[in-house]
């Protein structure tokens, strides 16, 4: 069947046979049947996760490249990727389906990854249903190339690389957690510059689990400086280094640099987003402090 239907991926076409949305010579279907050619298949591809009932509303986007295939956003800190419980508007999603009402037609508006509310910088999106499932496959194949910039707490004197599994913590549900029970995750990191007590960080996924680099970099008790669910309070933090802090008011993580396969044209490309001004402004007070100019 997905060699009938390739724009749609396996776990997609398996989905709708359990929730019997496939028929078979006028029957029922289970995902491994094997057919032999000359069989009638008849398909009801339903939206998924309620895009048609999201409404399309006017806000401004930061496009890196779009092409009749892709668009890369550099997404600012604050604004939600995918409405959920408390936040069903306002979104990049409300914000795509105005860019483009056709999107509406694509799952998830052609959203195949996320990054945190409070997280900045570069996110790709499918306009077609064949540059969505390409593009998960690519996320699948881990060949996409996703770096971030992030300040951590403390000195790191090396590079280095965290694996460990991440799963839902076992106490706190909203939250994740290294558990010997989680699915396999791997970050890689290069110490960019040492600020006194922190460190900024280059860090590469090697998988894309849910708030990885915040979890990874907890568990080796180095949390994302301003992190209000996985860090914790600096200790004897100078007053303008406290204030600064505070008006950051978010995790210091950035997604710098993506790089894919173009779904269309098959050319090795990737995107760079500058590290933004309140990051800046964080960096500059850590220089300060830490004697650096």
């Amino acid at each position: 069947m997905q060699k009938l239907l390739p724009e749609h991926s396996r776990a997609r076409l398996q989905s709708w046979i359990r929730e019997e949305k496939v028929r078979l010579n006028g029957g029922g279907a289970v995902p491994k049947e094997r057919v032999w050619g000359g069989e009638r298949i008849w398909l009801e591809a339903p939206p998924e996760d309620g895009e048609a009932a999201h409404a399309a509303q006017a806000i401004a986007l930061d496009i890196v490249h779009e092409d009749e295939a892709i668009l890369v956003v550099n997404k600012p800190a604050g604004l939600v990727v995918h409405p959920g419980c408390g936040n069903r508007e306002g979104t990049l999603l409300n914000a795509l389906l105005h860019h483009l009402p056709r999107l509406s037609a694509v799952p998830r508006a052609g959203i195949v990854h996320r990054l945190d509310k409070d997280t900045s910088g570069l996110l790709v999106v499918a306009k077609t249903l064949e540059a969505q499932t390409n593009l998960v496959r690519q996320l699948q194949a881990r060949s996409v190339r996703r770096e971030y910039l992030a300040i951590v707490q403390g000195a790191l004197d090396h590079d280095g690389r965290i694996e460990a599994p991440i799963g839902r913590h076992p106490v706190h549900r909203t939250k994740m957690a290294v558990v010997a029970g989680g699915k396999p995750a791997a970050t890689r990191y290069q110490v960019v510059e040492r600020l006194g007590g922190h460190t900024l960080v280059r860090c590469q996924l090697e998988t894309g689990r849910t708030h990885q680099i915040r979890v990874h970099f907890q568990s080796i008790a180095h949390p994302l400086l301003g992190d209000p669910v996985y860090g914790h309070k600096p200790k004897m933090l100078s007053a303008p280094l406290r204030a600064a802090v505070l008006a950051f008011g978010r995790q210091a993580l950035h997604a710098a640099r993506l790089g894919l396969i173009h779904p269309a044209t098959q050319d090795a490309i990737q995107w760079a987003a500058s590290t933004p001004h309140d990051m800046m402004a964080l960096i500059a007070v850590l220089r300060r402090e830490a004697g650096l100019g």
